[in-house]
């Protein structure tokens, strides 16, 4: 199966119970942001990592005005450059070093956009995240013939609004699945 034939831009990859059993993927949910020929790219939405915006901030030298947003998690992304920052944001205004994921999504890298969520004058939505998930050519197919994954249409809701800890059971809701039945099923004869 080519990438050509199946276009996963700004689809939810939503992990199977048996995918990489407690590992980086292990019941996650990201958000392809860029799929070709040449593979697949995306972040991951529902796994915090340790640090929050507030101490990032701090060790990038930008001063963070919103008490609130301080609080606010840093995701882990996934485990390919797990040192550069990614921002998944609503549209507004245009950043430097952005790339357009789907309607009104964007995906930015420049320190430009953190220093505007930092004065308040950032886009309305945001998602700060250190790492990205990176499939070669054909990989993420062959992953998806082999029942890694299950995708589903992307959601501005889920991908801002949702608790990071109910998205993996929300992602698969979108398109009718129940994590809970295909476990209650799981074992019986």
């Amino acid at each position: 199966m080519s990438s050509d034939s199946l276009q996963l831009l700004n689809q939810f990859l939503i992990a199977l119970p048996n995918t990489d059993d407690e590992g980086v993927f292990s019941k996650s949910v990201s958000l392809i942001c860029q799929h070709d020929h040449d593979g697949a790219m995306g972040i991951v939405i529902n796994r915090p990592s340790e640090l929050n915006l507030g101490e990032v901030m701090d060790q990038l030298g930008i001063e963070l005005l919103d008490l609130d947003a301080r609080k606010s998690p840093v995701l882990h992304g996934g485990p390919v450059h797990a040192e550069r920052g990614f921002v998944l944001h609503d549209g507004g205004m245009d950043w430097d070093s952005s790339l357009q994921v789907g309607e009104g999504i964007y995906l930015t890298t420049s320190r430009e956009i953190l220093e505007a969520i930092g004065r308040g004058d950032g886009p309305r939505n945001s998602l700060v995240a250190l790492g990205c998930a990176a499939w070669g050519k054909d990989q993420l197919e062959k992953e998806l013939v082999d029942n890694f994954w299950l995708t589903a249409p992307s959601d501005t809701d889920l991908l801002f609004d949702t608790p990071l800890e109910m998205r993996w059971d929300a992602a698969a809701g979108r398109i009718g699945f129940d994590f809970c039945q295909l476990m209650d099923y799981a074992g019986h004869a």
